[in-house]
């Protein structure tokens, strides 16, 4: 088994990963930018590196930087979690290439089924089906018309290294193809650095069940059981459980032994995930993550099989230690993403915030994955999760209403997430009878009953505390070499002062107040002209597409750009009517928080 492991990730995935390693008795290494100096994956490993700035091209996806973070640490396996370089076969080749360990399939593997068409070929040789479509990449707009010809309208067009719904586009006519065939492409090449598509036959409301996968590298492949991830909103999961209330045993015997057959023939080893889609009895691949996923956990809890455990003792060369007729589901279990959004807003992120008070709950049946701690800061430059609740019972009634109890046991101020939501659901008539498909929250759900459960259930504004402290606490961060240290220091009778924040190396040291934003040194200023408005960006992203251009007018409400921050699209308005008299951005750009965009005359 391994000594020592670097975790390439950041947040409650990377705990859960440094968890697994501490109870296999491995020391564990963090990676972290500079706006995650002070989160709490850092805190909670033996030893932390700094591999960049906030941006995350320059740190968590800098190939060079990771490996050398590991090198430095005497690391002998690097673990990706889940995002971020998980799924990026160059950097598994990368790693595969030095003396330390990939806690994963092999880059072969992951290039095999990492490219869609790829993928689907594969899985038609290995007897699995898959959704009617091309198995080859789609160049022009006839093509997409010649198939939707033989299949019938709508069809989906779909980047061949996209996910979460990013470079899908649905085409309901024939009017339509050429603009989302172009569509997909774009993101597809700005998402993925990929701008091939394939086109297949679109499902109107199918189920999204994915199968758990563990294989070895001695030829064993077992499958953990299904999970059913239907609950989506734009392509993004907010709530999935194990087994599916959907699927007799049956299909949940046929759906397994697919995944197995499937993994076998693209000769895959360690974790993964074969993803299907079900309607109306039958069932489609649609795609492998070859990954930890972020549902791992409720297969963890029905089957009582540490995954991540397992990953790493493939790893290490071990062999899988039981059959598949051992593996047994027993119970219900639910994941619940807490994620830090805006639910009545059309799940906008949130922008930013402290963690006042951050109370979890617990009790028989209750897990939580988490990295933050209460005080803590959000950091939003990546993702919005900041943890996941599980609640798990012996069938599906009990796990609903234990799930009940612990939504409403869990406080949170400071930070509005979708907590309100989730008790929402636990209301509804079609979620609790197990009914809802991929479509049911973008189409069929009620907004307005989002926005009832936000005013019922949202936090309450509290005023701040006026206590006076005794004793002020001083936390310092030094980094030596990248390698981070804390120092604490307790002081009585001082007065209050912002945590600064101490970086020294080669000898020198430079000490600043911590800042409410990450802020780079070589940021460029921007020359805006003249005294007109400026519009914005809320929030810390990268620029989808620009809609307007200079001496363009708009009116109130028009979109000017898309924005896409974690994982979601946002289009950006103009709050009033005008010329356009500056575009300051351009389509792919990475932009901060209250960067200005465009300037309205």
């Amino acid at each position: 088994m391994f000594s020592k492991v670097l975790v390439a990730n950041r947040g409650e995935i990377a705990v859960r990963v440094m968890r697994a390693c501490e109870e296999l008795g491995i020391r564990t290494v963090a990676i972290y930018s500079d706006a995650d100096k002070h989160s709490g994956h850092v805190r909670y490993a033996d030893e932390a590196y700094n591999v960049g700035p906030a941006r995350a091209a320059d740190s968590y996806l800098d190939h060079e930087a990771v490996i050398d973070a590991a090198r430095k640490a005497g690391a002998d396996a690097i673990h990706p979690g889940y995002g971020f370089l998980a799924e990026n076969a160059e950097f598994a080749r990368k790693v595969e290439e030095t003396d330390i360990k990939w806690v994963g399939p092999s880059a072969d593997a992951m290039e095999r089924l990492g490219e869609k068409t790829k993928a689907r070929a594969l899985m038609q040789e290995a007897d699995v089906p898959v959704v009617p479509g091309t198995t080859e990449p789609v160049e022009s707009v006839e093509e997409v018309k010649e198939i939707a010809e033989e299949f019938g309208y709508p069809v989906a067009i779909k980047a061949e290294g996209g996910g979460g719904g990013r470079g899908l586009k649905v085409v309901r006519s024939e009017a339509e193809a050429e603009e989302q065939l172009e569509t997909a492409k774009r993101e597809g090449e700005a998402y993925f650095d990929n701008a091939s598509v394939y086109v297949e036959k679109y499902l109107e409301s199918p189920r999204h069940i994915e199968v758990q996968i563990l294989a070895d590298e001695h030829g064993n492949v077992r499958h953990l059981g299904e999970r059913d991830c239907s609950l989506q909103r734009r392509h993004q999961k907010v709530v999935e459980e194990a087994p599916s209330p959907a699927l007799d045993e049956d299909l949940r015997e046929r759906i397994g032994e697919a995944a197995r057959r499937g993994v076998r023939e693209a000769e895959y080893y360690n974790a993964g995930t074969v993803e299907f889609l079900v309607e109306d009895g039958e069932f489609y691949f649609m795609e492998v993550n070859t990954r930890i996923q972020v549902e791992h956990t409720v297969t963890e809890q029905v089957t009582g099989i540490d995954v991540v455990k397992w990953q790493l003792r493939v790893a290490a060369g071990e062999e899988l230690d039981f059959e598949q007729d051992d593996v047994e589901i027993e119970g219900h279990s639910i994941e619940f993403r807490i994620n830090a959004e805006k639910a009545d807003k059309d799940f906008a992120p949130a922008t930013g915030g402290t963690l006042d008070t951050y109370d979890p709950p617990g009790g028989i049946g209750v897990r939580i994955d988490d990295a933050l701690r209460q005080g803590d800061e959000l950091v939003t430059d990546y993702d919005s999760m900041i943890a996941k609740l599980i609640v798990t019972a012996s069938d599906r009634e009990e796990c609903l209403a234990r799930s009940e109890r612990a939504l409403a046991e869990y406080d949170i101020e400071g930070i509005e997430t979708i907590i309100p939501f989730h008790r929402l659901m636990l209301t509804d008539e079609a979620f609790r009878a197990g009914e809802h498909t991929t479509k049911y929250l973008d189409e069929e759900l009620d907004k307005e009953r989002i926005a009832q459960a936000v005013e019922k259930w949202g936090p309450e504004e509290r005023g701040g505390d006026d206590e006076d402290e005794e004793v002020t606490e001083r936390e310092f961060t030094v980094e030596v070499n990248g390698k981070r240290f804390e120092v604490s220091l307790e002081e009585r009778g001082a007065p209050a002062i912002p945590t600064p924040d101490v970086s020294a190396a080669n000898g020198g040291s430079a000490t600043r107040s911590r800042p409410d934003e990450a802020t780079s040194d070589d940021d460029e200023e921007v020359a805006i002209e003249g005294d007109g408005e400026q519009i914005a960006a809320e929030m810390q992203g990268t620029i989808l597409s620009v809609d307007v251009a200079e001496g363009d007018d708009v009116a109130a409400g028009d979109v000017v750009c898309v924005l896409e921050a974690m994982k979601m699209e946002n289009d950006v308005v103009a709050e009033r009517g005008g010329t356009v008299s500056q575009v300051l951005v351009s389509e792919g750009e990475s932009v901060d928080m209250g960067d200005p965009l465009v300037v309205l005359e």
